[in-house]
């Protein structure tokens, strides 16, 4: 495809200047296609990137999207940021061309690269980390890439190449990745989220359901057995499934009464050797190790990969103890479902820190598990006033910066208690990312 764009002459416009819609454009350039970047934004690291993609050739506007030269391009690369209804995107649909996502243009000058591709709505990043440090730990060059962070446009653009990938796919790049043919695929599990850019669950649901477009007889998919919409997602999906499960037995599944996790009839790994919290982790590593034997690694160097593997940032991630008080933080929980595993995990009384901009989902489904367990909410962020209106009681609202909520959550904390920072809502209210949040919550734990 990028030599037919090469031969065509015209340009591939690039929507959106992220990381990825930055690497998207250099691989362009690369392979002699000419190209057109733009965003809306603004700024100094954009400006950066768009000096850097006008040295290679590229024809690149900031603060401004040219929608006049988009609708005169033969293709569009996409990045997975841009809101469905944003003017280049309708741009580039009402000329009728083709849309593709960064990771697909990724995927395709990869060539026949070797992955095992992870979705879902929770869990994903910690899975496709897993599998990336399990196939390590066996000895293969692997690397995570994708929605966890690189992208594969960047990838593809070094002169040497990893012999394995675990690669991330968001639902957004799914919808335009025509291309996605795994080795392996996991499907972590399904619940709603997005729904503040998706008209309906079932939209969200359908762009998931991209994993398994090209499934064929030789297709390995690893489920959720506990899930019953990815049961039903994946049902008549060609190709082998393979199973997991904490509550009963499947092909990987947690023994709870021996305390341990199972391949099928054979032990993998003794449930505390896996230094994960919670029994979603244990699910996530059980995905992993599914996934992972269908690429031809053994269960011992699977244990091996387990017991080393650390805590994401971002996930549930001790940060520190301040009198007394463990302090988590698992920013990256920007959904319900998410903040829910994360409740279940804690085996302390805590204060919960939910908030953030709302995404569209109620926060009562949280109440039977807080009952008796957390100390308190502290509520924060747009999004409050809901929290408060959904959980009651247990809620504290604070309707300052940053530093105040986290002040309100130590008062309310005792010896022994837990800080959790899982917000259920995306950051994008006080902070660029969730990456920022976190960030900032550690600072302050780290200050204090």
């Amino acid at each position: 495809m990028l030599d037919l764009w090469r031969a065509d002459g015209r340009e591939v416009a690039v929507i959106g200047l992220g990381r990825s819609g930055v690497a998207a454009t250099r691989l362009l350039r690369a392979h002699g296609v000419a190209a057109y970047a733009s965003d809306a934004g603004t700024g100094e690291a954009l400006e950066s990137a768009a000096a850097e993609l006008r040295a290679a050739g590229a024809g690149v506007d900031v603060g401004r999207h040219d929608l006049a030269r988009i609708g005169q391009a033969q293709a569009a690369v996409l990045s997975p940021g841009v809101p469905p209804e944003a003017p280049p995107l309708r741009a580039a649909r009402a000329a009728g061309y083709q849309i593709r996502a960064e990771i697909d243009l990724g995927l395709e000058a990869l060539g026949g690269l070797p992955y095992v591709g992870v979705t879902g709505t929770n869990g994903k990043s910690t899975v496709t980390a897993l599998v990336a440090h399990l196939l390590r730990v066996a000895g293969l060059d692997a690397e995570a890439a994708g929605n966890i962070g690189v992208p594969l446009c960047e990838v593809a653009l070094r002169p040497t190449r990893p012999a394995w990938l675990s690669v991330e796919f968001s639902s957004f790049q799914l919808h335009d990745c025509p291309g996605v043919n795994p080795v392996a695929g996991i499907l972590t599990n399904l619940a709603p989220d997005h729904l503040d850019r998706y008209p309906t669950l079932e939209a969200y649901y359908a762009d998931k359901a991209g994993l398994f477009a090209n499934a064929g007889e030789g297709s390995v998919w690893v489920t959720n057995a506990d899930n019953p919409p990815s049961l039903e997602m994946v049902r008549a999906v060609a190709g082998r499934q393979l199973r997991f499960s904490v509550v009963g037995r499947a092909d990987g599944w947690f023994d709870r009464d021996g305390g341990r996790l199972m391949l099928g009839g054979q032990v993998l790994l003794a449930r505390d050797a896996f230094p994960l919290l919670g029994d979603h982790n244990v699910a996530n590593a059980l995905a992993a190790a599914l996934a992972a034997t269908a690429a031809g690694i053994p269960p011992g160097a699977l244990a091996d990969g387990l017991r080393t593997f650390p805590a994401l940032t971002h996930r549930l991630e001790p940060v520190g103890s301040v009198h007394g008080v463990l302090w988590i933080n698992d920013s990256k929980a920007t959904n319900v479902a998410s903040t829910t595993v994360a409740v279940a995990a804690m085996d302390r009384p805590f204060v919960l820190l939910l908030g953030g901009r709302h995404k569209g989902e109620p926060y009562a489904s949280l109440a039977p598990l807080l009952a008796g367990r957390a100390r308190a909410v502290v509520a924060f962020g747009e999004s409050a006033p809901i929290v408060e209106r959904d959980l009651g009681g247990v809620v504290r609202r604070v309707d300052g910066d940053f530093g105040q909520v986290l002040a309100a959550a130590a008062a309310l904390a005792r010896p022994g208690d837990a800080v959790l920072l899982s917000p259920a809502c995306s950051s994008y209210d006080m902070f660029r990312n969730y990456e920022e949040r976190g960030r900032q919550f550690r600072a302050w734990v780290e200050s204090q």
